[in-house]
C-alpha cells in the first residue's frame, strides 16, 4: 500500500464523515466515467451545468458530460477561453452565476483546476446549490476547501461559501496536466511550512490557539508530502497521487477550522499583492501556486532572521516608544499600496489587529517569556530557507521573485503592502511588535536571489 492510498483511508475518509457538507471523495486512476452516477448521487435535479475553460474542458470535459448524460442528466456546459486566462474575481464568476439562476432545476458541476473550481463554488453559494467538483491537476489546496479566494472590487478576499458536496480526481488527468500546474500545487502545499510557523507565533502569544484537528491534519504529514520534488517534475504517478491527496486533506482542514489558517499566512499576503496588482511574466499571468511558492522562500527567510533574534532579552519600553500609532501606521499603508481601493480594504484590516500600548507591551512580555521554547518549536518545525529553495527548484516550481518576474525593488515594496492586508497574525505582524520590520527586510532581502545557492530560473 502507498503512502497516499494509506491516506485515503487514515486521513480522508475520517475527514469526509467528519465535514457538514461534503460527502464523498473519489481518488483513482481511470475515474472520470463515475463522474454521472456520483452526480446521481448528490443531485435529484434533471439539469446539470458543467463549468469550465477551455483547458479543463478539453483536460476531461467530454468524458464528464458523457457520463453525465449516460445517468440520465441534461448537460448544459458554460466555457470561457483561456484566451486571456479566466479570473479569480467575483465578477468572472458571473457568468455561472446567471446561468443558475435562471433555471432552479440546474445543478453545478466544477470541471478544472483552482480558478475554475473556486469561481464555480462562489456561483453555487450564490444561488443555494450545492456543487461537484472535478478537478483536473494538482495544482491548490482549494477543492475541498469552504473558502473562495477571489478579488473583489480589487482586494483578493477568502469569501465564506461552502466546500463541494462532493470531489472526483481523476489522476491519470492530474498527472496528465501541464508539469508547472502540478509544481505550483507543490509551491502552494510548500506554503503550509511558513503558515503553520505563522500559526505557532499566533498561538504562543495567546492570539489564535492551535486547532487540534486543522492543525495535524495538515502539519503532521507535510514531510511526507513534500517528499521526493523530483518525481512532481518528472510526472511521476505516485508522486503526484501523493501531492493530490495531501492538497485535499489541507482543503478539509480550512473548512474544519472555518477560516484559511491552516493553510494561509504571510506568504499568502505576498502572493495576494502580486494577484492585486494583476502581475504578469513572460506574457502569462503568475498563477497563484506560483506567486505562494515564492512567498514561501520569502517567508522561511524572515523565519530564518528571528530564529537567530535572542528575543529572550528585547527591551520593551524601547519597542513600545517606537512603535508607531494606528495614523502613523496608516500613513505608512497609503504609502506602500498605491490603489486607494485596496488602500482602503487594507485599513480595516489593520484597524482589526493593531495593538494599543497596554495589549503591545502584554504582547511582548508574553513574547520574551516564551521565546526560548518557542524558538527550539520553530526550529524543529520549519525547512530553512535555503533547503526549502532547493526543493522547489527541483519540483519545477520557482524559489525566488525574479524567478517569476519581481525585482529585488518590487519584492521590498511587497513586504512593506503585505504587512498591511490581512488581520491574521503573521511574521510580519511579530516583527513590527518587536519594532525590526526594515531591519529585517533589509537582511534577508539580498539573500533571495537564484545565484545564491546554485538555483537556476
Amino acid at each position: 500500500m502507498t503512502l497516499w492510498t494509506s491516506q485515503m483511508d487514515g486521513l480522508i475518509a475520517p475527514a469526509v464523515a467528519r465535514s457538514e457538507v461534503t460527502d464523498e471523495v473519489i481518488i483513482g486512476s481511470g475515474t472520470l466515467d463515475q463522474s454521472g452516477l456520483l452526480v446521481q448521487r448528490m443531485t435529484s435535479m434533471p439539469r446539470v451545468l458543467v463549468c469550465a475553460d477551455e483547458a479543463g474542458f478539453t483536460a476531461a470535459g467530454r468524458p464528464v458530460v458523457d457520463a453525465l448524460e449516460a445517468a440520465g442528466f441534461a448537460v448544459r456546459t458554460h466555457i470561457l477561453p483561456i484566451e486571456p486566462l479566466p479570473k479569480a474575481s467575483v465578477e468572472e464568476a458571473e457568468p455561472f452565476r446567471a446561468a443558475l439562476a435562471e433555471d432552479q432545476n440546474l445543478f453545478p458541476v466544477s470541471v478544472g483546476s483552482g480558478v475554475i473550481n473556486d469561481l464555480a463554488k462562489y456561483a453555487a453559494f450564490r444561488t443555494n446549490r450545492r456543487y461537484v467538483t472535478i478537478a483536473t491537476a494538482a495544482s491548490m489546496d482549494g477543492y475541498t476547501s469552504a473558502g473562495a479566494p477571489l478579488t473583489e472590487n480589487g482586494f483578493k478576499v477568502t469569501i465564506p461559501t461552502r466546500a463541494p458536496v462532493a470531489m472526483l480526481a481523476d489522476l491519470d488527468v492530474i498527472a496528465a496536466a501541464p508539469a508547472e500546474m502540478n509544481a505550483w500545487g507543490y509551491g502552494d502545499l510548500a506554503g503550509k511550512v511558513p503558515a503553520g510557523g505563522d500559526w505557532m507565533l499566533s498561538d504562543a502569544l495567546g492570539i489564535e490557539p492551535i486547532d487540534d484537528i486543522a492543525w495535524p491534519l495538515v502539519q503532521h504529514h507535510l514531510t511526507g508530502w513534500l517528499a521526493g520534488p523530483e518525481g512532481i517534475q518528472s510526472g511521476d504517478p505516485d508522486c503526484i497521487a501523493r501531492l493530490f491527496t495531501g492538497l485535499t486533506a489541507v482543503g478539509f482542514a480550512m473548512e474544519a477550522h472555518g477560516s484559511s489558517r491552516p493553510a494561509s499566512g504571510a506568504d499568502h499576503q505576498i502572493a495576494h499583492m502580486w494577484e492585486m496588482e494583476g502581475h504578469s511574466y513572460q506574457g502569462q499571468k503568475v498563477s497563484h501556486g506560483a506567486a505562494v511558492s515564492v512567498g514561501c522562500v520569502v517567508s522561511l527567510a524572515l523565519f530564518d532572521w528571528l530564529l537567530e533574534q535572542d528575543l529572550g532579552a528585547i527591551n520593551i519600553h524601547d519597542a513600545l516608544n517606537r512603535a508607531p500609532d494606528l495614523a502613523t501606521r496608516n500613513a505608512q499603508l497609503c504609502k506602500a499600496i498605491a490603489d486607494p481601493k485596496i488602500a482602503e480594504k487594507a485599513k480595516a484590516e489593520l484597524a482589526a489587529k493593531h495593538a494599543l500600548p497596554e495589549a503591545h507591551a502584554a504582547r511582548l512580555e508574553s513574547l520574551r517569556d516564551v521565546w526560548p521554547v518557542l524558538r527550539e518549536r520553530l526550529t524543529t518545525r520549519l525547512y530553512r530557507h535555503r533547503a526549502m529553495a532547493d526543493m522547489l527548484h527541483r519540483a519545477g516550481a520557482p524559489a525566488y521573485a525574479s524567478q517569476i518576474g519581481v525585482s529585488p525593488e518590487h519584492l521590498r515594496t511587497t513586504l512593506f503592502a503585505a504587512a498591511f492586508i490581512r488581520r491574521r497574525y503573521t511574521i510580519f505582524d511579530l516583527l513590527h511588535d518587536i519594532g525590526q520590520t526594515e531591519t529585517a527586510f533589509t537582511a534577508v532581502l539580498p539573500a533571495l536571489s537564484p545565484d545564491k545557492f546554485g538555483a537556476s530560473s
